[in-house]
């Protein structure tokens, strides 16, 4: 649309409605586990499987490379989303379902916003979905980690085909 002073003005998107949110969450999560399972077997190919033991009936495995899967598994999802957020604000399953994570003033996004996001969403569905179910009690739809994080998602039109 364009005003009566010639400026260009964006048309208001509406919110994105949960199962969309959640069905985007399912095919992104299809690519991170996918992601981990890489993780993990490249981790095993350096110290070797020899270094895990079965010691009555439980696996035992070296506590460093434990703490160095998380951390790595971790990292890599906070990877993966931050940097199809602020690339393009959709990540492949956003894309999938017409989804785009928009700054709240309609700036760019930062790597805060999208970081306090990511890492808000976890408690958020952790929490029996908390977090989630908040998007029916916020008159804009929003999700309690969309509030903190300065964010919302939109519902972008067909008409805005990526390719």
């Amino acid at each position: 649309m364009i005003k009566l002073d010639g400026e260009i003005e964006s048309p208001t998107l509406p919110c994105a409605g949960l199962m969309r949110r959640m069905a985007a969450l399912l095919y992104d999560s299809f690519l991170v586990f996918a992601i981990w399972m890489l993780i993990g077997y490249l981790i095993q190919l350096f110290p070797g499987v020899e270094n895990a033991q079965i010691i009555n009936g439980q696996l035992v495995t070296n506590l460093y490379v434990d703490y160095l899967l998380f951390s790595l598994m971790f990292f890599s999802a906070a990877a993966f989303y931050c940097w199809f957020w602020l690339k393009s604000g959709q990540t492949l399953g956003m894309l999938a379902w017409r989804l785009r994570l928009k700054s709240e003033s309609d700036d760019y996004l930062t790597l805060r916003q999208v970081f306090v996001r990511w890492l808000m969403a976890w408690p958020s569905f952790l929490l029996f979905g908390v977090g989630y179910f908040w998007h029916f009690f916020n008159k804009n739809g929003d999700t309690l980690h969309d509030l903190i994080s300065g964010t919302k998602v939109v519902l972008i039109p067909k008409s805005e085909r990526p390719f």
